[in-house]
């Protein structure tokens, strides 16, 4: 019997882990994604902007 309860602890972390990636999986897209990469867009354009101004050099 000690090679079940060695053996318990992975499958149910297996199991945890699988369960995770599906509801990852499910979660993407959908009718938010249009948004959401908008969202990222506007971040990352904002990003770049500040990065450009503080590498412009002073006149």
């Amino acid at each position: 019997m000690d090679y079940v309860s060695a053996l318990v602890p992975p499958v149910v972390m297996a199991v945890f882990f699988i369960g995770v990636i599906r509801v990852i999986v499910k979660t993407q897209g959908g009718a938010n994604k249009a948004k959401e990469d908008a969202a990222v867009d506007a971040v990352l354009a904002r990003a770049d902007g500040a990065r450009q101004v503080s590498a412009s050099p002073d006149a």
